[in-house]
């Protein structure tokens, strides 16, 4: 089972769940603004992936934090900013069986396929 974390407006995240459907993949859909996210959840997520990739910086919710807070953000601040902002996260983050995968890239659909 893959569990595809994200937001339900995130068109990423649309075409995500558009593609397992159509691969007949066993998925589900958790949003983690509605559904929320625990601090034990992202750290394991971040046992996997380095912070640095889950942050998204590309965003409208980075561009609105202060420069101050951008610019000294590290392991610990990105988990924090994360949690406290969950459209931080680059997505879509996939856990499939425990192993993580973020973003929707031919190497990721891949790597979910086989």
């Amino acid at each position: 089972m893959i569990v595809i974390h994200g937001l339900k407006n995130c068109d990423t995240c649309k075409k995500a769940r558009k593609w397992a459907e159509q691969e007949g993949l066993e998925h589900r859909f958790h949003d983690v603004r509605a559904d929320g996210l625990t601090g034990g959840q992202l750290d394991a997520w971040l046992k996997q992936v380095s912070w640095e990739v889950l942050l998204n910086r590309r965003g409208t919710t980075w561009r609105g934090l202060d420069d101050a807070v951008k610019n000294s953000v590290d392991e610990a601040a990105a988990r924090n900013l994360m949690l406290e902002h969950p459209a931080l996260i680059k997505r879509p983050v996939f856990d499939r069986d425990g192993t993580i995968s973020v973003g929707f890239t031919d190497a990721v659909r891949d790597s979910l396929k086989s």
